[in-house]
């Protein structure tokens, strides 16, 4: 099992949609919000992934097609 920690911030048209749900349920990953701060229409979230490495990269690219900004978080 692989651990990542990410930032995700969502754009207006992202920030309805239930991108971190969707994540774990579509790719077999476990999320733990570490940190976030949202609004309504946009906000930002740091995310701990745990899963296999194949299934967090199809995850995090899922997402950017989703409209999600993903940048690494370094520890």
């Amino acid at each position: 099992m692989a651990k990542r920690q990410v930032m995700f911030t969502l754009s207006p048209e992202s920030s309805s949609e239930p991108i971190i749900y969707n994540l774990g349920q579509q790719f077999n990953i476990v999320t733990n919000i570490r940190q976030a701060e949202l609004a309504e229409d946009r906000g930002w979230i740091v995310l701990e992934l745990d899963g296999e490495e194949k299934d967090i990269e199809a995850g995090i690219t899922w997402a950017i097609s989703m409209g999600v900004r993903v940048e690494p978080v370094n520890k």
